[in-house]
């Protein structure tokens, strides 16, 4: 989905949302829209790991046994078997939230330390995240998933708030989780329905944690034969798509393109990831910076290089096991020395220290997530290395792709537009020109047209932006960004009908969206319409008594000639 960079319509905000991994974007008005994940409602709970692969026990016990214990079969759950109780002040906004059992179900509640008029509570639903790193919560409200605002951090042991919230002044609106961050935490997950961002017909995913299918497909003959009809096995496949396996979780590079018509929850194993995303990294990036980089870094290491295709992510890994902490050392130098085999190394290289990785894969910070270490998988030959200056520190310069042999001129410019979102404008002019091209020959998609749309409306060049916008609702009737761009678009033309039209469509099924809420408002109200612009708002106040600029509109409502367009 696209978002304005700058100040929109006369008084109108930009409807859309936006997540990439886990920063928020601000928008036009100070209003904060982040997208993340949408959830369903419905009487089905997700199941577990353990009863989803039980069948595989039958045949694989031990390797189901250990695996139970592993960080990714962990990797999300119910909120009942992971609740971790805790209390957090956060200063800058002056809010208080709680993480507990509330009435015997798991809780967050929160409340205002200067508003006695602001507390309120949500029910959790699931956890997402092992603790290994950290874990956050997640919320059901109708048919909606949300994300809590606080995520309890593993190497401090203690809550704080997510990532991009730590300065905010007030309470954050309530986040919304999309599929997106959803897909390598939790197993078989569900689109959202067309023309929405969170919002889920059923459930949003079938099992929590990672399944045995994640990697090894359909199983489903396989079990049905006792063992006979086969299933995938990564080390039987190409190095594309047995190193895809791996990627499709853990490389996320500087920016994550989604391809043409496709989406990355169609991706099975035995494919190449590369068909449904494009990877794109800057070309002077810091390979220590990004929280999800270690395919990327080990693709730089000596020992990738110097073994080629030979060497994956499970030459190291056993996903089937984790080491205990006593047993990690020796775990992981037995990895090294099965290619390191000389006396050298097995005998006389640092005997009083056996954690090969202490020196050889230090453990680095991810400026973009808080409180967190990662281990740097570039394998560095020499422990001062990880500060040289062969790390360069900018986080400048052109896109390249990486792991993506088929990315193509759309991919590229839909790279440039979505790094001019998270705020490097000098990929405005790159991405405007690209863009444009592509609309000449024709190789346009909804995406793209969006994206054509909202720069050109940012030139303040309306008649292109309405034209594109309406080219990408003749590809996509339900798209989210056309429909509610083109509606303030037309809202400041002085076309209200159609407006009030183009937004109402759009706000029917994402009533969560404040600042969808806001612009449908406005335009309700310049036309005549106070009653339906008041329903409109106290619609998104039931999704979070915590938007004041909702809540603050809503008291201006008292006379809609006071609003104008501002």
């Amino acid at each position: 989905m696209g978002s304005h960079f700058g100040a929109g319509c006369r008084g109108m905000i930009p409807a859309r949302t936006h997540h990439i991994r886990f920063a928020l974007v601000l928008i036009a008005f100070n209003l904060l829209l982040n997208s993340f994940v949408a959830f369903a409602a419905t009487n089905q709970e997700a199941t577990p790991v353990r009863t989803a692969d039980a069948s595989c026990a039958r045949c694989h016990a031990a390797i189901f046994k250990s695996y139970l214990e592993t960080p990714m079969a962990n990797a999300s759950g119910s909120a009942n078997d992971n609740l971790r109780d805790g209390k957090f002040e956060h200063a800058a906004s002056s809010m208080e939230y709680t993480i507990a059992a509330h009435q015997d179900r798991p809780t967050l509640s929160y409340r205002s330390l200067t508003d006695p008029d602001l507390a309120g509570h949500f029910p959790l639903e699931y956890f997402l995240g092992s603790g290994h790193l950290g874990t956050t919560y997640l919320y059901l409200q109708g048919n909606f998933l949300f994300e809590s605002p606080v995520a309890w951090y593993g190497p401090t042991r203690s809550f704080d708030m997510k990532p991009g919230l730590q300065e905010m002044t007030s309470m954050p609106p309530p986040i919304p989780m999309e599929s997106g961050c959803l897909r390598c935490h939790m197993s078989s997950v569900q689109a959202a329905a067309p023309g929405t961002i969170n919002r889920y017909q059923g459930l949003a995913f079938l099992h929590t944690g990672i399944t045995c299918e994640s990697c090894h497909g359909d199983s489903d003959a396989h079990v049905r034969s006792d063992g006979k009809a086969g299933v995938v096995n990564p080390k039987k496949l190409t190095a594309e798509q047995r190193d895809s396996v791996c990627i499709n979780c853990h490389l996320e590079g500087d920016v994550l393109v989604q391809r043409a018509g496709l989406s990355p929850l169609d991706y099975r194993p035995g494919e190449s990831i590369s068909k449904y995303l494009a990877f794109y990294v800057r070309t002077k990036a810091n390979l220590t910076q990004r929280g999800v980089s270690e395919v990327e870094q080990l693709a730089q290491s000596t020992c990738k290089r110097m073994s080629g295709d030979r060497m994956s992510c499970t030459s190291c890994h056993d996903p089937h096991y984790t080491p205990a902490a006593a047993e990690k050392a020796a775990f992981f130098r037995g990895k090294c020395l099965a290619c390191h085999s000389q006396p050298e190394f097995a005998q006389t290289h640092h005997p009083e220290n056996k954690d090969c990785t202490s020196c050889h894969m230090s453990r680095t910070g991810a400026e973009n997530i808080p409180h967190v270490a990662w281990t740097d998988h570039r394998i560095l030959k020499l422990p001062e290395a990880s500060n040289s200056k062969t790390v360069l520190e900018s986080s400048s310069g052109d896109l390249t792709p990486i792991f993506s042999p088929t990315a193509d001129a759309r991919d590229l410019a839909m790279a440039n537009y979505k790094a001019l979102l998270l705020g490097d404008k000098s990929r405005e002019p790159v991405a405007w020109e690209q863009l444009n091209a592509l609309s000449k020959t024709g190789n346009v998609d909804a995406a793209t047209l969006d994206a054509l749309g909202t720069l050109a409306a940012e030139r303040k060049n309306a008649q292109t932006a309405e034209e594109e916008f309406r080219r990408a609702l003749a590809f996509a009737p339900d798209d989210l960004t056309a429909l509610s761009d083109l509606g303030v678009l037309l809202a400041r033309e002085g076309k209200l009908n159609e407006s009030v039209a183009m937004l109402q469509k759009a706000f029917a099924k994402n009533q969560d969206l404040p600042g969808l809420s806001m612009n449908l408002a406005r335009v309700e109200c310049i036309a005549g319409d106070a009653e339906g612009a008041r329903a409109t708002l106290n619609a998104t106040l039931a999704y979070g008594s915590n938007l004041e600029s909702v809540r603050r509109l809503l008291g201006q409502l008292t006379s809609c000639k006071s609003l104008g367009t501002r």
